[in-house]
């Protein structure tokens, strides 16, 4: 691809190129110039491809697992979900993971830490929990939980609940990448509960107004929240949606913030919930970054570098980085919402974020291609 372009590497092989090769081979070197524009490329080209993960197809082998595998022996039982583009590691789309867990009424799973950064988001059933660093959450449906690297955490669902299933979203892939990753269970199998329950959310939950105490002594890097409710978040994006024009490519979008930086939840994952107004329907933009979408309200459909994926609640879709992308909502009545977690706040700390919008055609709009 261009490589006859001066400067690009173009060097024709002979008998003699191949034996210094062989020869470099042998001793675990090689020629820059061989791979120059494999490991160069002129733009992103990302091995992970947009995948859709229909609830319809999930649902049933995330009912099946609790009559197959206890948590106790599985750690964590959940069904992974993995992009076809990335077989060679466990992710869902670039350097993030994500995997649907079920649990049932009685069940809990042992503490245990790691240095990849977590999120839940809550998908639907009652009773669950979960406990980091000694604060008991109750967990609702599309509730949004963060355990932190290098947090105790643990999970499980009370009884008298019902079966609880959550979306679980991870930098495991970045952490295994890096060399980085840990991982070790709790010495007691179980932490002890330290905190009143919710009180991170409790004590957080003025938003203009903050703890003085607490803003002076934090020192971590991650969001002292640990549970974003959904209901004051949707509220809070209907309120600005009657006030905001929002984004041409995105919609109404606002992120989960750390309230003492308004910077992302965590180092390494961000997140965003996003409206969609009736009949709505996005310009096509890209960016460096990878996104796992899960719907949490409403239907539509999403056109990934020229592909339509038509989308529901509970569906889960990926949009790798540099991809083309663009929303629409199917409904001309009824707002859609959008649950999202992304690598974004690497991007950015690492100065490589870029985005641009799509300018192939006059609406901004991708053409769909067939097939």
């Amino acid at each position: 691809m261009r490589e006859d372009i001066p400067g690009r590497a173009n060097v024709a092989d002979t008998p003699e190129l191949a034996a210094y090769y062989e020869e470099l081979a042998a001793r675990e070197m090689g020629a820059l110039w061989t791979v120059a524009n494999d490991i160069e490329p002129w733009f992103p080209k990302p091995k992970s491809v947009p995948v859709i993960w229909r609830w319809q197809d999930v649902r049933p082998f995330v009912d099946r697992a609790p009559g197959l595998v206890r948590p106790e022996d599985a750690g964590r039982r959940v069904v992974m979900l993995v992009n076809p583009g990335r077989r060679d590691i466990s992710a869902a789309v670039g350097l993030l993971y994500t995997g649907v867990q079920v649990m049932d009424p009685g069940e809990c799973a042992s503490a245990h830490r790691h240095m990849a950064s977590a999120l839940r988001f809550i998908m639907e059933g009652s009773g669950a929990y979960t406990i980091v660093e000694g604060e008991r959450m109750t967990l609702g449906a599309r509730d949004f939980v963060l355990t932190p690297n290098g947090t105790w955490h643990e999970h499980g669902v009370a009884e008298g609940g019902t079966r609880s299933i959550w979306q679980d979203g991870l930098d495991i892939p970045l952490m295994n990448a890096l060399d980085a990753n840990f991982y070790a269970v709790h010495p007691d199998l179980h932490q002890g509960e330290t905190k009143p329950v919710d009180s991170s959310a409790t004590l957080w939950s003025g938003g203009i107004i903050q703890p003085t105490e607490l803003r002076k002594n934090w020192q971590k890097p991650w969001s002292p929240v640990l549970k974003y409710a959904f209901e004051p978040a949707f509220e809070a994006l209907t309120r600005a949606a009657k006030v905001h024009e929002g984004s041409p490519f995105d919609g109404v979008i606002m992120e989960y913030v750390n309230p003492l930086t308004g910077g992302p939840v965590m180092p390494t994952i961000g997140s965003s919930l996003q409206l969609l107004r009736p009949g709505q329907h996005s310009r096509a933009h890209r960016h460096t970054g990878s996104i796992v979408y899960q719907v949490a309200r409403g239907s539509g459909f999403s056109i990934i570098d020229g592909k339509r994926y038509d989308w529901s609640e509970k569906d889960i879709f990926v949009v790798p980085s540099w991809s083309l992308h663009e929303h629409a909502n199917a409904s001309e009545s009824e707002d859609a919402c959008l649950f999202s977690f992304n690598d974004l706040p690497v991007m950015r700390a690492l100065g490589i974020y870029h985005e641009e919008a799509y300018t192939g055609t006059p609406d901004g709009r991708q053409a769909i291609i067939a097939g």
